[in-house]
């Protein structure tokens, strides 16, 4: 798959963007060992995004939420549970880490979770709402929470 390259800036406004749900489809929060992609789109109807939702793992408490672009370009990754992560600079960070776009990088910078935007990642029905918050998706999907969130 051809890698797309955005400008530090586009990625900025794009993440800034006010994103909207793309249907009025009910989707339902990932069980174990699953996932889920919802489409996104900006207000303007100009840009479509997904918003990924991982639980892919045998460990329950582990999980992945995601907000791309141009179905490639990953905006943001909020990992929790999962193994650190060594920057390109070297530096380690523990999960739970945010991943954010820095050009010329893509995703391959992780930070520390702004704990002023995510106030209990144990909780991953809360942390998907302030996911979606962080990502200025005003106009959220409709997700159905299961019996394991």
């Amino acid at each position: 798959m051809a890698e797309i390259n955005l400008s530090q800036v586009e990625a900025d406004e794009l993440m800034a963007m006010e994103k909207h749900r793309a249907d009025e489809n009910c989707y339902y929060y990932p069980g174990p060992r699953t996932s889920l992609v919802v489409p996104l789109i900006s207000a303007d109807k100009r840009e479509a995004f997904l918003l990924d939702a991982n639980r892919r793992s045998i460990n329950i408490n582990r999980y992945t939420y995601m907000n791309r672009v141009r179905t490639v370009v990953i905006l943001a990754r909020l990992d929790v549970e999962g193994p650190p992560h060594r920057n390109p600079d070297g530096i380690e960070l523990p999960t739970p880490h945010l991943h954010l776009y820095r050009e010329g990088f893509n995703d391959k910078w992780a930070y520390s979770i702004p704990t002023d935007k995510f106030s209990n990642v144990t909780n991953p029905w809360l942390t998907l709402e302030e996911f979606m918050r962080f990502c200025n998706i005003t106009l959220p999907p409709y997700i159905e929470r299961g019996m394991f969130v």
